[in-house]
């Protein structure tokens, strides 16, 4: 049985994601971006912000990797899907749900450097910097949370809860 408390409201997420989106716009002013989503907790996010960018979007394309299982990261860099895009001379944007250790992004974008973009860059939802194991700092940050477990704008606790507009802090709670 889970237990939930609102961290972040559907309001405040809409309201971040526009002022990221203004920064990258601003930044990528007169080029265009292929924007790249981290499947499956970041869908909802890389929608929201791809139409909120106001620079040319070459196209959106999606990998997946996983590395969690329930709400633990297990260290394993699990690929499942590449993008279909070649990237090679272009501006790529990564865009992450969460970042929490860090592991799985710099995997990532080691992984898509080898494929000679001009620049990539990467812009996560929410940030927790206390999990971090590496050196890893995203380019665009809407959120910097503590470290809780959240579901909701995507983020799913053993594939349930994605749905939920706003952004709440989960407790399992053992069934007796």
């Amino acid at each position: 049985m889970a237990e939930f408390d609102l961290m972040i409201s559907a309001e405040e997420i809409a309201q971040k994601v526009d002022e990221v989106a203004k920064q990258i716009s601003s930044d990528y002013e007169g080029e265009s971006v292929v924007v790249v989503g981290v499947l499956t907790g970041a869908f909802i996010f890389t929608a929201d912000l791809a139409r909120a960018l106001t620079v040319p979007v070459e196209t959106v394309d999606f990998l997946q990797v996983s590395s969690y299982e329930g709400d633990k990261s297990t260290g394993n860099f699990i690929f499942k899907k590449d993008i279909s895009t070649d990237i090679s001379g272009k501006n790529v944007l990564i865009v992450e749900d969460i970042i929490d250790t860090g592991r799985t992004l710099k995997k990532l974008r080691e992984m898509l450097l080898m494929r000679n973009p001009k620049s990539i860059k990467i812009c996560t939802a929410f940030d927790k910097p206390s999990r971090r194991v590496n050196d890893l700092v995203p380019d665009y940050n809407c959120f910097t949370i503590p470290d809780e477990f959240i579901v909701g704008y995507g983020l799913d606790y053993d594939g349930k809860y994605r749905q939920f507009k706003d952004v709440k802090i989960v407790r399992i709670k053992d069934e007796q």
